[in-house]
């Protein structure tokens, strides 16, 4: 898997058009492709989001569709957004694929002394000592093109919480949290180090 660690802000639609050109390159028989980068402040709506409803106060960011599964959720800096470009068409199981992601992200806080988990919810939780109930602080979300899995997880190492008050995330009214919240001072290039650490038996196993 080829890995392209992508500078500064990038702009949703720039991630969204490398996406694009990384998924026919697989489907042309190229290499999978993991991005590692951080984006510009954005709220971006799932296949099964309704800004309407979802985005409370967007003020001076963003509101954008995207294909993804899932409803609404924020990108920006301080959080760790990985787009993996993922060949599914031997095994054509996406519920195996996400669960994967799953477990690459659980791994990855794992190595910095936190203890995550999976609920009923798509994504990766804590228990949070400020939070009556587990917080969110990864964010998954995949779209398939022809079986060739595209977007990915989004971990909150040290990004602006309050954006998240700003919309209903994922659906749910339910608590965001960070590295940083939960105390844990890693920057967003160790996070980074230790997921790619991680990628080899998480990732590149065929799923």
């Amino acid at each position: 898997m080829e890995i392209i660690r992508l500078p500064g802000l990038t702009l949703y639609p720039a991630a969204m058009a490398r996406m694009d050109a990384a998924v026919e390159r697989v489907l042309a028989g190229g290499t999978e492709t993991l991005f590692l980068l951080e984006h510009d402040p954005v709220f971006t709506i799932g296949s099964s989001g309704d800004a309407a409803t979802e985005v409370l106060d967007a003020g001076n960011i963003p509101v954008l569709p995207t294909g993804r599964g899932g409803k609404t959720t924020y990108h920006g800096p301080g959080q760790l957004v990985a787009y993996v470009i993922k060949d599914l068409r031997k095994s054509k199981d996406l519920r195996k694929y996400i669960q994967v992601l799953q477990e690459w992200t659980i791994t990855t806080l794992a190595d910095l002394g936190v203890d995550a988990f999976t609920t009923d919810d798509i994504g990766v939780w804590v228990n949070s000592p400020d939070a009556p109930a587990p917080a969110k602080i990864a964010a998954i979300g995949v779209r398939v093109r022809k079986w060739v899995a595209f977007h990915g997880v989004a971990i909150n190492v040290n990004p602006d919480l309050a954006a998240f008050q700003r919309i209903v995330p994922c659906g749910l009214a339910k608590p965001v949290t960070s590295l940083a919240e939960l105390g844990i001072s890693a920057t967003l290039q160790q996070v980074e180090e230790r997921l790619v650490a991680n990628t080899s038996h998480c990732l590149n196993s065929q799923v």
